[in-house]
């Protein structure tokens, strides 16, 4: 009997804090198991990057690309944080260094070819001569893809392409599955062939994994709380027994060094960030008060789409400006990994719309999701937006809203997902501006004033 021990990490989000015990765990882990004759491989399943670290906004992504070659990982899918919140260059480049395959069956240039750093899956030998397939599929966000110059396609077509050549290939099938919990128990239910699932995008913990059709599911929740471990015994080449376990990264035992190894990587990447980009006099920033940024912000949005109107809340500014101006203080105060937006709405669409964000409660609403990395939703601002509250009625570039008017309106992409603007979620007029963030119109707007 051969026993095989697979490690799975996701959805770090460059959340950095943990990541020296989640390395420490399980390089350790994989040495003793090694010692024992057995086989150990180590996949990451997509999200390892995320911009509002300045280590990686410093690097671009390219610092944790060296953080997966220290640990040894042997293979990783990506999320949709490396693949649509760096630009095309971004990402294309991201893995030039690395020491790890990288496995993406649904992702394809323009051309139709295929990343050179991308396979859309390998097959592992074990020393017994068991084949290990896997395979690498992520979340469908087909437009923004589009948006970035990449070709994205559905990932169960895709599966369905890929899986009976990897059949044939394989003893064992891994799916490295940045879906979410909900494709892969679909995906466990309609491809039985594939023996493990490890998940993320959703965020999902699964202590012992679950079983759903003769598969087994795993997943370690996000920000590197958990890290996984399956392990298969194996006999003539097929798992006899599938176990899923999770390590809770707080309960491990810290080293000293630890914590002075996460701060270098903050330290790093102010230094790369320290560019100064503006001087500016005191721009003022406040959650629930008129102040100087968010309106600022509002007002570069609507210029840089060139919309008839914006609006946005003031909770996506978390910190005021003065002086000479960093890309460290611009990734402060706006750590998002959102892009500007606009949406086309007739009257009274827009005018309902308005009036829900005079809601009283809205401002104190946390926010959780949807690129946003702050805390509260804050209060409206709008620019060329005037606000009749007696008449609870609405003033654009100084005329009331006409009820079959079409108005371009220029906002957070955030507000076209979630459940807060129904309206604009549904509306089929929205326009993305990539691969900018926020903070990148801001800078902008910095060196007009």
């Amino acid at each position: 009997m051969e026993k095989i021990h697979i490690y799975h990490t996701n959805d770090l989000h460059s959340h950095f804090e943990n990541w020296p015990r989640i390395s420490r765990l399980i390089s350790n882990r994989a040495a003793q198991h090694r010692e024992a004759g057995e086989e150990v491989f180590i996949f990451d399943i997509g999200d390892h990057v995320d911009r509002w670290h300045p280590f990686t906004e410093g690097t671009m992504g390219k610092g944790n690309t060296g953080l997966l070659n220290e640990a040894g990982y042997t293979a990783i899918t990506i999320g949709n944080n490396e693949g649509i919140t760096l630009p095309h260059e971004g990402l294309d480049s991201l893995f030039a260094q690395k020491n790890f395959d990288v496995l993406i069956s649904n992702l394809y240039n323009k051309n139709g070819t295929r990343p050179a750093w991308s396979e859309p899956y390998k097959v592992y030998m074990t020393a017994a001569g068991t084949r290990i397939g896997v395979i690498g599929l992520t979340a469908p966000f087909v437009l923004f893809y589009k948006l970035l110059g990449w070709n994205l396609r559905d990932p169960i077509e895709e599966l369905k392409k890929q899986l009976p050549a990897l059949a044939e290939q394989s003893d064992i099938i891994v799916l490295l599955s940045h879906l979410g919990i909900h494709e892969d128990e679909r995906i466990a239910l309609e491809f039985p062939e594939i023996d493990v699932i490890l998940g993320g995008h959703t965020h999902h913990i699964l202590e012992e994994g679950k079983i759903v059709n003769g598969t087994l599911l795993a997943a370690a929740g996000k920000y590197g709380n958990f890290a996984g471990q399956v392990t298969l015994e194996v006999e003539n080449g097929r798992p006899i027994k599938k176990e899923a376990r999770l390590y809770e990264i707080a309960k491990t035992p810290r080293e000293r060094w630890e914590l002075a190894e996460t701060e270098a990587l903050f330290v790093m990447g102010r230094s790369l960030l320290a560019t100064k980009v503006a001087e500016v006099e005191p721009l003022t920033a406040d959650f629930l008060l008129d102040s100087d940024l968010p309106q600022l912000l509002c007002e570069a949005i609507r210029e840089w789409c060139d919309a008839d109107c914006a609006f946005l809340n003031a909770g996506l500014v978390l910190g005021p400006l003065d002086g000479q101006v960093t890309k460290f203080d611009l990734l402060s105060v706006c750590p998002h990994p959102i892009n500007p937006c606009t949406v086309t709405l007739e009257g009274d669409e827009l005018r309902e719309i308005l009036r829900m964000t005079l809601d009283e409660s809205l401002p104190h609403v946390e926010v959780k999701g949807l690129g946003f990395r702050g805390t509260v939703m804050g209060r409206f601002v709008y620019d060329r937006i005037d606000v009749l509250e007696e008449e609870m009625d609405f003033l654009i570039n100084g005329k009331r809203i006409e009820a079959d008017e079409k108005y371009i309106v220029a906002i957070p992409d955030m507000f076209t997902f979630g459940r807060f603007f129904p309206q604009i979620v549904r509306s089929e007029n929205k326009y993305y501006y990539m691969p900018e963030f926020l903070r990148d119109v801001l800078e902008w707007k910095l060196n007009r004033l």
